[in-house]
């Protein structure tokens, strides 16, 4: 099969913006823990202005990450038969309600919704590294 040159950027494009995307999910949650922590109104106002804005961002990143994604797979439909394939976007919806739960506590602790102890938000903030593998493994190994 010969690769079109259209799909070669299209596939540039969807890792760039993964990239980004992946950026905002390893920093937004280390943003959660320094907010938890922090003990004056101006270091939590602050927070919620950061949070807020690096959402913004990695939203963007995900958003273009999925339209080249599916622009990909209008060109190789065969993806759509591979088992690995199908892992990988089990995977996808995972990243998605990751996303989704970061815009969750964003809202918690924009309302001052403080936990009293990190320790949950720190393992949180270890969760996309597990996705980032699996997915990246998948699409270069193809494994099944």
């Amino acid at each position: 099969m010969q690769i079109s040159s259209a799909y070669l950027w299209f596939k540039a494009l969807h890792i760039a913006f993964m990239v980004t995307w992946f950026a905002g999910l390893f920093y937004l949650p280390r943003l959660f823990i320094y907010h938890a922590e922090a003990t004056d109104d101006i270091s939590r106002e602050r927070f919620n202005v950061m949070e807020r804005r690096l959402f913004i961002i990695m939203t963007i990143g995900a958003a273009l990450t999925a339209i080249f994604g599916l622009f990909l797979l209008l060109i190789n439909q065969a993806l759509l038969s591979q088992a690995w394939f199908h892992v990988k976007l089990a995977l996808l919806a995972g990243l998605i309600i990751f996303h989704l739960r970061c815009h969750h506590w964003i809202q918690l602790l924009r309302i001052g919704q403080i936990p009293d102890n990190t320790k949950w938000l720190r393992w949180f903030n270890e969760i996309p590294v597990i996705f980032l593998l699996g997915i990246i493994c998948l699409a270069v190994v193809k494994p099944f």
